[in-house]
């Protein structure tokens, strides 16, 4: 199956993203899963300039299982800590999980597909950057933001109300509910990612196309 790297890639890329999430940086700020995360757009679009959209979707859909998978295991893993007993992964951050993932991954296919033709990094970088920005949102909005609490119920918003608390911005800004800081800083890292993943991306797809020849 000529997917297949890609799905084991994009395999990867989701079950370590998931282990390494639980993983702190800069006083709670980010995370190690931050920084291997963004690369699941570098697998999606060099299958979808190698093989194509209909590929890339096919790979997309194996990463979106896989990550429920990890977020059905989570759940069931119990971690202690500040005195009570809470699942490595909340029910809201789960499903909002999902639903960026898919949401922004199929998003990159389509902007990377309507930039085809043009030079070779303005697909890639185009449809990373605004399919990245719609993952930011999509995710901590929906996995912390108060605004959407009424959709869940009220163990599950416990289980985040700790990212509502005022903090100061990026550790030094004005006050502002702590999930904001985290979405910035996770946005930032995706973006410096998405410049970096123009080297690998035009490596492996040069090299891929030549053994397709």
């Amino acid at each position: 199956m000529r997917i297949l790297p890609g799905v084991i890639a994009m395999a990867i890329i989701v079950v370590a993203s998931n282990i390494l999430v639980q993983f702190l940086l800069l006083d709670g700020l980010l995370t190690w899963g931050a920084f291997t995360y963004p690369f699941a757009f570098l697998v999606t679009d060099i299958m979808n300039r190698v093989y194509g959209p209909a590929s890339a979707r096919r790979v997309i859909l194996a990463g979106f299982v896989v990550g429920i998978v990890c977020s059905l295991i989570g759940s069931q893993i119990m971690l202690e800590g500040d005195g009570y007993t809470y699942a490595a992964v909340a029910f809201r951050v789960a499903i909002a999980s999902a639903t960026a993932f898919l949401a922004a991954q199929l998003l990159d296919v389509a902007v990377f597909n309507r930039l085809r033709d043009g030079s070779w990094w303005r697909a890639p970088l185009v449809s990373t950057l605004v399919s990245s920005v719609v993952d930011t949102v999509i995710f901590f909005s929906l996995a912390f933001s108060a605004t959407f609490a009424t959709l869940f119920s009220a163990a599950a918003n416990d289980e985040v109300s700790w990212a509502w608390e005022a903090a100061p911005f990026l550790t030094t800004g004005p006050d502002a509910p702590l999930w904001v800081s985290l979405a910035v800083a996770d946005w930032g890292v995706k973006l410096a990612i998405a410049i970096i993943a123009l080297v690998p991306f035009r490596l492996f797809v040069g090299r891929m196309i030549q053994q397709k020849a």
